[in-house]
């Protein structure tokens, strides 16, 4: 972020406070300082319900009520226990809440002093997360809140130690949230938990490239709304307990709020291909049209959504959240603007309204998890931040739709980074000119003595691969029986390396099957039993890596018997004979075990792999034994990935080709596989699989191909690569 004018002059006394004495930088906290205790004057904050407000003005009324929230949070002592804390410069989620608006209104506002308090908490807590005391606790939504500050200061530093202790904790929550087996306990099992966490996650993939976070969040985010969404009212319960009560259903403003304006921030920093974003903004758009038909007359929303009467009172953390969320959705193209622009403006005076004379924003109800009674004078942190992520949207209103997703924050410059990084204090001993000096002349030492990562940048933590020598550089095909992984079969040539899955395999891990496994490969020699040496062959070490995910699928060509809408497949191989390696040619063949298909017949497979030098292409020969003679269906797979694919079905040539949206740290693969366009049945699809139909003869062979290219190998670089090397190709049909 550059310097503009405003940022200058505040920089420049932010800069005259830092050369004056320790008393005046300081108050009765170490590290406080006098500047977050002093309030500018109060703005006029009587807004017109029926015009769009003046940015201006907006900012104004942001910036006083932030200050007055930091002077109160820098006047209290700083909570050794912060669970808790309700009012201070705590790390729990009643103070992030506050931190998530105030690093909003940090990126537009001409006060530096928000981003610098916003920098010394941050410091204060080291970039750390609470809930280290048992499993329960570290995987709580509340706990990772504070981490969008974090992230917030490393997109705004690009300082890696602000996002390192988060990552590690989002890491441990990953395979749990991600989790395959379904429970009956949830981890978000509380709607405000779609607040606390899943931007975080969804963030967290923006900022690393790394999607493991965003799916995980899209796996839990479903799983919460099964259970509390109410497709029929539109709106989320709390919890469980308050679904399938007598009488009228209670629909909590605030829980409604934390899921409205969570849902805002998880889509803003979701892929615009991502596979499940449609969901997000579908639910969003339709929660977001309900609770419009709950605003009041006032312009706020009483406590309980569905009956207003029992709580009648002003209530403002429930009403900032939601009016975040409907600002949000006008300004960025999900909600029709001529039918919510009143609506936002009207919640946007009224909140205004609540301002204590003091500048603390103030009917906000008490921490809980239902609605209860709320005084005038009540005030609370998460408030003061739902207000800020409110106004923040609603200074935008006179700007054009912004486009999803939103970029991240660009580094600032170094003025600015210095300018609001508090720097620690000299040591109380530091008295006297000579001692100044003397601590001068120390910092200096550590800053030219001490060793700069900059230096050499990042040292890899990867160990390569020992590069192969003599004959081993010689470029050839390979088929490769691997008792030493489990029983894979892998074969490879100069282009392409792909592996199946064996017996010892499915013995460990059920779940296996019969899909086809493809690597990425960037060298001309054979790499797979090298690569497979390390224990994590999934990362590259120079030659290629494994990253493509077969899971439960048919991988890229695996076969399955379509019947009843459905894939039935078999389970890994069975047995194996290698006919060819070393030489020109990698060949070798197997067999599958009878398998299921439904209750109406068992089905046995024997095929035959060739894998010529040159060739992207693996040619199979299928044969298929069954217990009753009826034809069969066959599918020919390819994976269904997360993320956007392109899917090209053209029956007259035979083919199904997938283009991959692309892994972010390993690109992305385009796949094709290829059969007899005389028995090309049509194409269909299932939760996991692309897939060619063909129509096949128990006891008769037929041949069909798989083939692969990655953007980061040695031929394609691009799907328009890939398409016209499969247009070159020449496919033989003929069973041999």
């Amino acid at each position: 972020m550059a310097l503009s004018g405003h940022w200058r002059i505040g920089l420049a006394a932010a800069a005259v406070a830092q050369a004056g004495p320790l008393a005046a930088q300081q108050s009765a906290t170490l590290g406080v300082e006098a500047a977050w205790q002093a309030v500018p004057p109060r703005p006029p904050l009587a807004f017109d319900a029926d015009k769009l407000p003046d940015s201006a003005a907006v900012l104004r009324a942001l910036d006083y009520v932030a200050a007055a929230q930091i002077a109160d949070m820098s006047g209290r002592a700083l909570p050794l226990a912060t669970g808790g804390a309700l009012d201070s410069i705590a790390s729990n989620w009643v103070a992030a809440t506050f931190y998530v608006g105030a690093a909003r209104l940090a990126r537009v506002s001409p006060r530096p002093e928000t981003l610098r308090f916003l920098t010394a908490t941050a410091e204060h807590y080291n970039y750390a997360v609470r809930g280290a005391r048992s499993g329960r606790t570290m995987l709580n939504a509340d706990d990772v809140a504070i981490g969008d500050l974090y992230q917030e200061l490393y997109a705004r530093r690009r300082q890696d130690g602000t996002l390192l202790p988060l990552q590690q904790r989002l890491d441990y929550m990953v395979p749990h949230l991600a989790r395959a087996q379904e429970t009956e306990a949830l981890v978000w099992w509380w709607c405000d938990a779609l607040f606390m966490a899943p931007p975080v996650l969804a963030r967290m993939s923006a900022l690393t490239g790394d999607p493991k976070y965003l799916l995980a969040m899209d796996k839990e985010w479903r799983r919460t709304a099964a259970r509390l969404w109410d497709p029929k009212q539109r709106l989320f319960f709390r919890d469980a307990r308050f679904v399938g009560r007598t009488g009228t259903p209670l629909f909590w403003s605030r829980g409604n709020g934390w899921v409205l304006a969570g849902l805002a921030r998880t889509i803003e920093a979701m892929p615009a291909d991502f596979a499940g974003r449609g969901y997000y903004t579908d639910i969003f758009v339709k929660l977001a049209t309900r609770v419009a038909e709950l605003q009041q007359a006032d312009g706020l929303w009483r406590s309980s959504l569905l009956d207003p009467n029992a709580y009648p009172e002003a209530e403002t953390s429930g009403s900032a959240l939601l009016l975040y969320g409907l600002g949000w959705g006008v300004n960025h193209g999900l909600l029709p603007r001529a039918a919510f622009l009143p609506k936002v403006t009207r919640g946007w005076a009224a909140l205004n309204r609540q301002v204590l004379p003091n500048g603390l924003l103030g009917a906000v109800q008490k921490t809980g998890d239902q609605p209860v009674a709320t005084l005038r004078g009540d005030v609370g942190l998460y408030g003061t931040g739902a207000y800020l992520l409110a106004g923040v949207e609603v200074a935008r209103l006179g700007e054009p739709s912004r486009a999803l997703p939103e970029p991240q924050p660009t580094r600032d410059d170094d003025a600015v980074i210095d300018a609001t990084t508090p720097q620690p204090p000299a040591p109380a001993t530091v008295v006297g000119e000579a001692e100044l000096r003397r601590r001068a002349t120390e910092m200096q030492a550590v800053k030219a003595l001490a060793y700069d990562p900059a230096t050499l940048g990042r040292p890899s933590p990867v160990e390569p691969l020992t590069p192969p020598v003599g004959d081993a550089t010689r470029p050839h095909a390979i088929a490769h029986f691997a008792p030493e992984r489990l029983d894979d079969i892998l074969w490879e040539n100069d282009k392409v390396a792909l592996r199946i899955y064996g017996p010892s395999l499915q013995a460990k891990e059920p779940p296996s099957g019969s899909g086809i496994d493809i690597w990425a490969k960037r060298v001309r020699w054979p790499f797979m039993q090298r690569q497979l040496k390390f224990p994590n062959y999934h990362v590259d070490r120079g030659e290629g890596l494994d990253f493509y995910d077969v899971g439960g699928s048919r991988g890229a060509g695996g076969i399955g018997i379509w019947y009843a809408d459905k894939l039935w497949t078999s389970r890994n191989w069975a047995s194996h004979r290698i006919l060819a390696t070393g030489g020109d040619t990698a060949k070798f063949e197997v067999d599958y075990k009878p398998w299921p298909v439904d209750l109406v017949r068992r089905v046995s497979e024997h095929r035959s792999f060739v894998l010529p030098m040159g060739s992207n292409f693996t040619r199979m020969v299928s044969t298929l034994s069954s217990d009753t003679a009826e034809p069969l269906v066959v599918g020919i797979g390819i994976a269904k990935k997360r993320g956007g694919q392109r899917v090209i079905r053209d029956a007259k040539t035979g083919r199904l080709t997938v283009h991959e949206a692309g892994d972010p740290g390993h690109g992305a693969m385009s796949i094709t596989v290829a059969a007899d366009p005389k028995q090309v049945r049509g194409f269909a699809e299932d939760g996991e699989n692309y897939l060619l139909l063909v129509n096949v003869v128990p006891g008769t062979p037929f041949a069909y191909y798989t083939g692969y290219g990655w953007d980061g190998g040695l031929d394609t670089k691009n799907a328009a690569d890939w398409d016209a090397l499969v247009a070159r190709t020449r496919f033989d049909f003929t069973p041999r």
